[in-house]
């Protein structure tokens, strides 16, 4: 009676420690897209604006795009201290340097399948309720649906990383701003 008592106090010390480890292995796994992680720079990556859009007679989604310099950390700092001498401040104030030299837009169309990610947006219509998710993918209908719509929280204000593979855009990354 004690052997199979303790048998049975084992079985459910281990399985209450496999959970607890499954459950510890899950919350790290998700713990990564629950903070704020820079965008690696590319060949194929471009920091923009987006100023309009519209569609191909096809269908297809075509943003207009202001292309931007986005800096962050020492590269924003270092930036930042050649472009602003008179400032008073070494750093920019939120660690992150935009430039944008050039008036000039250009347009791209968007992959239908192209992956989208949203840190901020109004989700429910009311602006005060718009809370971070990071990376929260969205569909290529739904990131044009909020483009039109404008609104208190404007998506337009932020600006976006997208890579551009053969001619199209094949993921936008909204950057969020402090």
């Amino acid at each position: 009676m004690r052997t199979r008592a303790a048998n049975n106090g084992r079985r459910i010390g281990l399985t209450i420690a496999s959970v607890m480890l499954v459950l510890a292995l899950f919350s790290a796994a998700t713990t990564a897209d629950s903070e704020y992680v820079p965008v690696e720079p590319g060949p194929d990556k471009h920091a923009a604006y987006i100023e309009g859009l519209g569609w191909t007679g096809s269908g297809r989604l075509v943003l207009q795009i202001d292309e931007i310099g986005w800096y962050e950390g020492e590269a924003a700092a270092a930036l930042f201290r050649e472009r602003e001498p008179d400032a008073g401040i070494e750093a920019p104030p939120n660690g992150y340097y935009i430039t944008n030299d050039s008036a000039q837009l250009r347009e791209l169309p968007v992959a239908a399948d192209a992956e989208v990610r949203m840190q901020l947006y109004d989700r429910t219509g009311d602006p005060l309720e718009a809370d971070i998710v990071w990376n929260e993918r969205i569909s290529v209908e739904r990131l044009a649906e909020l483009l039109q719509e404008g609104g208190e929280l404007d998506i337009r204000e932020f600006p976006y990383h997208l890579t551009v593979r053969g001619g199209e855009i094949i993921e936008i990354v909204q950057q969020y701003v402090p």
